[in-house]
This record gives C-alpha cells, structure tokens and sequence, in this order.
C-alpha cells in the first residue's frame, strides 16, 4: 500500500487503533509526560497550570457544543467525545504554559506533551465512533490485501428451490470467510466518469469449496467520510454463516463516493461522474461475468450504512429489476439529506425539480406495481432520533410502494459503530430465508 509516496508494510496498517495494545500505551505515555510537566517548582506556576488545565478544558467543552449544534457531523457525537475534547485540550493548555520561564528539556516535554494529547484525543474520539478501526483505515488506505483471481461463473439458469434445502458443507469447508480487494486484473472497471476506490469481496465458507453452490449477492456501500470497509459486514456474515452451514451472500463492498469528502448524491452527474453507472451497471455486468452468484433479483441485495443506506434505498426504488431487497443501515431517507442546497448545485448543475425527482418517495411513485415481493429493512440507532425518523419515513414510503418492509430501532445504539454492529446482523436475521440460506 502506498500513502503519499511511501510503501507502508501491510502489518503497519493492520495496527487496531481502537481495541489493541497501541492506544492504551499512547494514553499512559501522555499520562506520564502530563505528569512531568505538572511537577515543577516554581513560584506561581500551580495557579498557571490550574488556569490553563480549567481553560483548555473549557474551549473543548464548547468545541463540542458548537459542533453540535452547527450540525456539522449531520449527528451527534458519540458520548465519550466529549470528555476525550475537554480532557485532551486541558493538556494542550498544560503543554502550552509549560513554555512559561522553562528550561530547554522542559520546553521539549511541553511540546511532546501537546503533540501526545493531540493524538491521544484524536484516538479516543475515533474510539468512539468505531468505525475506523485500523491505521490503514484512519489514513483512508485499504489494508486488504488483493485478490489473486475469480473463478468465474459455476451455474446459471434459473433457481430450483431454496439454496439451504440441498447444501451439505464439505468436511475441508472453511470455518469464516475471505475477503480480498478487487484491484488490477480483478478490478471493476467504471465506465461513465465515475472514478471509484478499489472495491472488496467477502466470499462466504460455503464459496471456498470445490463445487460450491451458486449464491446470492449483496452489494455493500459504507457512509460519507468513510471508506469501503468490509469489515463489519464481514463481522455480521461471518457470525450468520457459523449458524447456517457456511451459507452467507457473496459481498461486493463498494465505493459510492470517489472519494472520502465528496457526496456524489447517488446520481450521475458531470460533477462527480457516473456512480449509479457504476453501481448499478459497471457492478451488475462483474458480478454476472465473475462471481457463482444467483441471478434471480429475489437473490440480489443494495445494502449500505448512513449515505451508503441513502443511496441503497434509492437505486432500489430506480432499479427493481435489479435489486429485489434493500438494507439501509442508519441510512439517509434521500441522497444530499444533510445539506439539500449544495447537493442541488454539485449534483443537479441547480437543478431543484430534478433533486425533487431523484428522491426515493418520487422514484417508488413514478413505477406502481413495481415492488411487489421485494423486501425492505431499515434500521436505526435508539439514540439517534433524527436518523430513526428517517427509517420510519422510508420504511412508509417503501411498504406504500409495495415492499414488504421491516423498521429495526437498535437498542442502546447511535449513528456510529453500535449501529453497524446492531443493525447489520438483524437485517440479515430478516433477509436470510428470502435469500434461501435458511429456512422461512
């Protein structure tokens, strides 16, 4: 992997900066070098620290508020962000007066000490969301490691009953899954503009055997900023095919942004590119060419978390031969939700009745009798009201087009990881007999 010129090793990508070992060790060596710099005797220099400790403290207290209520992160912060702003600025200031008549190792400490809580702040907020949990991750380069090849098709034609009913999982069947980035030679070209990040494969247990069986497909987008991670919905399929003989779907993590501070909107446009192209042609026409997949729409699923689950429910509603089920996990109830003025100019050249038109409730409208039988899930955070409002919204809007639809409120969960975690394995729990891998 390569990030501005360098070759990073594959391992230091992999490093856990939320759970491991590195985090707790940068949070006590920040720890002790607050502490050295805490302990000096001169006059008049416990009233400073006490000042600029209560002052760092108090500009990360209204960090937070500001954010807030600016509506900048479109939800709300985690609640451990707040005490990581106040801690973490507090010492900033302690860094800041430690300058004050000191010596020149003192000084160096001051200055390692605000560089310290600067990084020691910035991995309990990421903590705290949960959702980039590598280094990799956190610099927005994939740490999978590339596919080698795909065997191509195995079976077409149509589907003759549920895939549970005739599987019997060999004694070499692996026990979880694969994933591999699609790059290179296995790579998913795009074909109308849109410039994607490398997309991933999960391939279940039941994919990795010697005449495996023809299975459904998913494809999966994550939110905005954010990256194509595949690691939650592998978490999720992983622990549903431990329950039913290796049978998961075969996972496309895709990438609907181009880039991790841009918001396509779901649509194509000169802007930004052709990303529903993209999704909905350039990745349909791989997945048929390469992957042992059902092709029955029954047996296709559009997934996606926050934006990713906003432009899932619309390429669903615009696509119903396509895709038979959706799963939007905290998803947005229309691409461009969290600011409709920008995207109106970015993605519809100011075009307000086409921004109208690309909503999914006018899409559901424009195609009745459409739906019948397809499958809807949206799912949403407990502690994450607005977003919860926008599952009930859509989920209405579906079930009035002809959906069957499921509305999932995540107990104790918010917008970030908890919602992924929560949301993810019920939405599957659902769709798993419609897609044949257990029984109804």
């Amino acid at each position: 992997m390569i990030v501005e010129g360098f070759r990073m090793p594959q391992w230091l990508l992999e490093v856990n900066v939320v759970d491991g070992p590195v985090p707790a060790m940068i949070w006590a060596l920040t720890a002790l070098v607050a502490l050295a710099v805490l302990l000096r005797r001169r006059r008049g220099w416990a009233v400073r620290a006490v000042v600029a400790l209560t002052l760092g403290a108090l500009v990360g207290a209204a960090a937070v508020v500001l954010v807030t209520r600016s509506g900048a992160l479109d939800a709300p912060l985690p609640p451990p962000s707040a005490p990581w702003l106040a801690a973490g600025l507090a010492l900033v200031g302690l860094g800041l007066v430690g300058f004050w008549k000191a010596s020149a190792w003192r000084r160096v400490l001051a200055f390692i000490l605000i560089v310290l809580a600067l990084l020691s702040t910035a991995l309990g907020i990421n903590g705290a969301f949960g959702i980039d949990r590598t280094l990799g991750a956190v610099l927005g380069v994939s740490s999978t490691e590339a596919l080698d090849s795909l065997t191509g098709p195995h079976q077409s034609g149509p589907q003759t009953g549920p895939v549970y009913a005739k599987w019997t999982p060999p004694s070499d069947m692996p026990t979880a899954g694969k994933v591999g980035l699609l790059t290179g030679p296995t790579g998913i070209p795009s074909s109308a503009g849109f410039v994607p990040r490398d997309a991933s494969i999960y391939l279940p247990p039941a994919a990795q055997v010697a005449n495996a069986p023809a299975l459904p497909l998913v494809v999966m987008m994550m939110g905005q900023p954010g990256n194509p991670d595949p690691q939650f919905i592998t978490e999720a399929l992983d622990a549903m095919a431990s329950q039913h003989q290796g049978l998961a779907p075969i996972v496309i993590v895709a990438d609907q942004l181009g880039d991790p501070n841009s918001n396509p909107i779901c649509t194509d446009s000169t802007t930004f590119g052709g990303v529903s192209t993209y999704v909905n042609k350039d990745i349909v026409d791989y997945a048929k060419a390469h992957l042992n997949i059902l092709t029955d729409p029954q047996y296709w699923t559009i997934a996606g978390y926050s934006n990713g689950g906003g432009c899932a429910f619309k390429w669903a509603a615009e696509y119903p031969k396509i895709w038979g089920n959706v799963a939007s996990i905290s998803g947005e109830e229309f691409g461009g939700s969290e600011d409709p003025a920008t995207a109106v100019q970015q993605a519809f050249n100011g075009d307000q009745a086409a921004f109208e038109a690309a909503k999914p409730a006018a899409i559901l409208a424009r195609n009745p009798g459409a739906y019948a039988g397809h499958v809807a899930v949206f799912t949403a955070g407990e502690n994450d009201p607005d977003y919860v409002n926008a599952a009930q919204r859509a989920s209405a809007e579906a079930q009035a087009a002809g959906f069957d639809t499921t509305t999932y409120v995540v107990p104790g969960a918010d917008h970030v990881v908890t919602a992924l975690r929560g949301g993810l394995p019920k939405a599957f729990e659902i769709l798993y007999p419609r897609l044949g891998l257990s029984k109804p």
